[in-house]
């Protein structure tokens, strides 16, 4: 009875990831305004997408999504990444506060409402990003050097060999990009 448990609760969490990952696949589709992006943000799930249809399809469709979110949600319950310690808050006036693996960093960001691009600055850099709608929320995406940076940087994240393979995982395929499906 405890295995059929654990399988429903191992299903469960991959259908929720599978289900995030596949409301935001590609960029280019649904957007937030300006106040849509406001608000307290926590982490749900992996998130990965393609930065085009061709690349989605080069990278081998929603399979390779799929095959991204499974390694993401594995290296990210390595790192020790949940609900209760990553989170992002996007205020008026263009200020931020987030918490990654329970670190907090702050500063201001840019966002572009036509296209979904965000730039994050804290006192140590500027990280870009993009931000799509998802079906339960917010999908916050980076390239591998951003998400990288995010990890070690920010979210002073020690597992190295985890962060290198969430890096990896944006390098595999061109226009790959990797990070956090988010939840008001």
């Amino acid at each position: 009875m405890g295995t059929q448990n654990n399988t429903n609760s191992t299903g469960n969490i991959l259908s929720s990831v599978l289900g995030s990952v596949l409301g935001s696949v590609l960029f280019g589709g649904s957007t937030f305004d300006q106040s849509g992006l406001l608000g307290s943000w926590n982490y749900n799930a992996p998130g990965a997408a393609f930065t085009t249809q061709q690349a989605l399809t080069n990278a081998g469709g929603t399979a390779a999504i799929t095959n991204m979110a499974s390694s993401l949600a594995s290296n990210y319950s390595n790192i020790g990444i949940n609900r209760n310690n990553t989170s992002f808050s996007f205020q008026e006036g263009n200020k931020f506060s987030a918490k990654v693996n329970g670190i907090p960093f702050s500063g201001t960001y840019t966002y572009n409402p036509e296209n979904g691009e965000i730039a994050l600055k804290t006192g140590k850099e500027t990280i870009k990003g993009n931000v799509t709608k998802t079906e339960k929320g917010m999908g916050l995406m980076f390239d591998s050097k951003q998400m990288a940076n995010i990890l070690q940087k920010e979210g002073k994240v020690s597992n190295t060999t985890a962060v290198q393979s969430v890096s990896k995982l944006a390098k595999t395929a061109n226009g790959a990009r990797v990070g956090f499906e988010l939840t008001k």
